[in-house]
């Protein structure tokens, strides 16, 4: 016996990465209602069979719940479906291992917060795409932009305060933007540019360090204008990456989510693709970078912190 998945719009989807992974449970929970019904059981009678409540199996079938490995021998054992068993816990280990809880790995400091910015992961992805709505992406950052970014998230997560560590580790990685053999595709939206993280003064080297970095043949900057006419995609509520086409990372404030299954990886592309077009390069990217750091510059006359 098979069963697959309900198919569902991808615009249907809400980008964000807690929706996301909901989404899959309610697929894996769609998957056991099939089997059910498929075996002739109402939610009473599979309830009855596996010696739980049938408020349980509801919430098994809605995704409310995620299934034990038990869950998953008896409720097949039940519809007469054992040839299922492995297929539903190889979909249940993907869906656990999505969603990496940031707080777990930040208990041994900020530097032990890589999400899926591993050194391994850097080391074998050739091809970069990069979009952020907010922040400049760790790559690019400055020494005293990323100490700002990070001392606020050692007081958000209550982590040991290892900042010197982690900035170090974070500009270390930043050689990998002199390899010949990599390509960095970044997308930002011109807000990026005035988020501050510290002082006007952290903000304007940042900018700086952008306007150098830009030039690298290794990079490719795009900033889409604060006033330009969205389209042919939606706009995403939160960044992410997508590492050659294996992988696509999303970050929260507690939680990374790594999306591994190609379909999925091709909306993002697809996504990046869009924004891609909204985007202003080159002299264009210059000058939005030149505007926002004389505006900066201005502030900085008035408000030096």
């Amino acid at each position: 016996m098979t069963t697959n998945p309900p198919k569902t719009s991808p615009a249907s989807r809400s980008n964000s990465p807690s929706s996301s992974v909901q989404h899959d449970r309610r697929q894996l929970g769609a998957r056991l209602r099939q089997l059910r019904k498929a075996a002739g059981l109402t939610g009473r009678q599979l309830g009855e069979a596996t010696a739980q409540d049938s408020t349980r199996v509801s919430k098994l079938e809605n995704g409310v719940q995620e299934p034990t490995d038990q869950d998953l021998v008896t409720w097949c054992t039940a519809c007469g479906a054992l040839d299922q068993v492995e297929s539903l816990r190889t979909e249940v280990r993907r869906i656990s291992t999505a969603y990496l809880e940031l707080k777990q790995q930040a208990k041994a400091g900020m530097k032990r917060v890589l999400g899926a910015h591993t050194n391994q992961r850097y080391a074998t992805t050739r091809r970069f795409r990069v979009y952020e709505q907010n922040v400049i992406p760790g790559l690019f950052q400055t020494a005293d932009y990323a100490a700002a970014m990070l001392s606020s998230w050692i007081d958000f997560l209550d982590t040991p305060n290892d900042l010197d560590e982690a900035v170090t580790i974070r500009l270390e990685r930043q050689k990998i933007l002199y390899d010949q053999r990599k390509r960095f595709e970044i997308v930002l939206d011109e807000h990026a540019l005035y988020k501050r993280f510290g002082s006007i003064s952290t903000q304007i080297g940042q900018l700086d360090r952008l306007l150098t970095v830009m030039d690298f043949p290794t990079v490719s900057l795009g900033i889409i204008p604060t006033d330009a006419a969205r389209g042919p995609v939606p706009v995403p509520s939160i960044g992410f990456w997508i590492f050659n086409d294996t992988l696509a990372a999303l970050e929260t404030p507690t939680a990374t989510l790594e999306v591994t299954k190609k379909p999925k990886i091709q909306l993002y592309a697809r996504l990046f693709d869009g924004l891609r077009t909204n985007a202003s390069y080159r002299s264009n990217a210059r000058s939005l970078l030149t505007k926002a750091i004389t505006t900066l510059t201005v502030q900085l006359g008035s408000d030096p912190f």
